[in-house]
């Protein structure tokens, strides 16, 4: 997320309580009548279903493989005749939860085998701003986080990230990000889905974070003039602290090639171990272990309207935010055990 452009003033989903939304959508899949149909299913681990339990289990599995294709058909259906909404900024919700949260759950699940902790610290009603630090030479932490607000929040939740405007102008990508609900990060945008209710996710250190070198990671960068405090101050939403470790390590950044990035128009041109030594296959980032925490929600409510004016304030609050990231990063270090595990 750039500097100076991260907020510039720096069918079934029913709702199952406190089940992580990733659980609910597997659960009937665990209880579909294929797996009823397997020897020992029901009663001992020896014992032999009954002619007649085989043939329903059977039955069962069929009709629950019925139902995906008719739903999947009904899916591309919409998608053929344009009968899906989005909202004024371009987000597909029905995109994103049938398919982009499917393709990048592997990846969060399997791959990074992210681990969250306190979730239950995003409010489940209401406006709220995420910040976080930014790291790993591309931005695969914001989706990673998108993923486990996505997942893990008994309210269902959704993040929307403020994206820099680099992001926006490159092909594919562009359509993309819009769809999954990312929105450029201006103030006015992320006033408005604060005010409309929405969880907001920003990363204030920008590229000043994701470019940085490998020796100095996990140390936050400048959290610009505190933009993100005013727009939460206007729009009287509390502040999340999130602090993710894991990402650092992915595409270790030893070198820069500047010259190459002025041509190419990209902030930085990061040189790796792997990258671009072995070509594309360089680009695949190491299979490190991630945690991500959020922390104890800063009110802003209870501030006068012009409170979002007073530049000390906005510094203090700034200053408290990033000191709670950076003390939550050297906290979750201590007690990682390996890069990797």
């Amino acid at each position: 997320m750039a500097d100076a452009k991260v907020i510039p003033f720096d069918d079934d989903r029913s709702r199952s309580g406190g089940v992580p939304r990733a659980a609910r959508r597997r659960s009937p899949v665990r209880g579909t009548g294929a797996v009823s149909a397997l020897p020992g299913a029901s009663g001992s681990p020896d014992a032999a279903p009954e002619p007649g339990e085989r043939r329903e289990g059977a039955v069962s599995g069929r009709g629950a493989w019925d139902r995906r294709i008719a739903g999947g058909l009904a899916f591309l259906r919409r998608r053929v005749t344009g009968e899906y909404d989005v909202d004024e900024f371009g987000y597909d919700e029905e995109l994103t939860d049938q398919v982009l949260m499917s393709l990048l759950r592997p990846v969060y699940e399997k791959y990074f085998r992210v681990e969250v902790k306190g979730i239950e610290n995003i409010p489940a009603e209401g406006g709220a701003l995420i910040v976080s630090n930014h790291s790993g030479t591309l931005p695969l932490d914001g989706l990673m986080l998108q993923v486990a607000v996505h997942d893990h929040h008994p309210a269902d939740r959704h993040l929307r990230l403020l994206a820099a405007d680099l992001v926006f102008m490159l092909p594919v990508v562009n359509e993309l990000a819009r769809k999954a609900g990312h929105t450029l990060a201006c103030a006015e945008d992320a006033e408005r889905l604060l005010r409309q209710g929405e969880v907001v996710g920003v990363m204030p250190e920008g590229f000043k974070g994701i470019g940085k070198p490998f020796g100095e990671r996990y140390k936050l960068q400048r959290f610009g003039r505190g933009g993100f405090v005013s727009t939460a101050l206007r729009a009287g939403v509390p502040i999340v602290p999130c602090s993710i470790v894991g990402a650092e390590e992915i595409y270790p950044m030893i070198g820069n090639a500047k010259t190459l990035a002025r041509l190419l128009g990209f902030p930085y041109f990061p040189i790796t171990p792997t990258f671009p030594w072995l070509g594309p296959l360089g680009a695949v980032p190491l299979p490190t272990k991630w945690t991500i925490q959020f922390g104890e929600p800063i009110p802003t409510d209870g501030y006068p309207l012009e409170a979002a004016e007073d530049p000390m304030l906005m510094f203090n609050l700034t200053d408290q935010v990033r000191e709670q990231i950076q003390h939550t990063l050297y906290k979750l270090l201590v007690q990682r055990r390996s890069v990797f595990f």
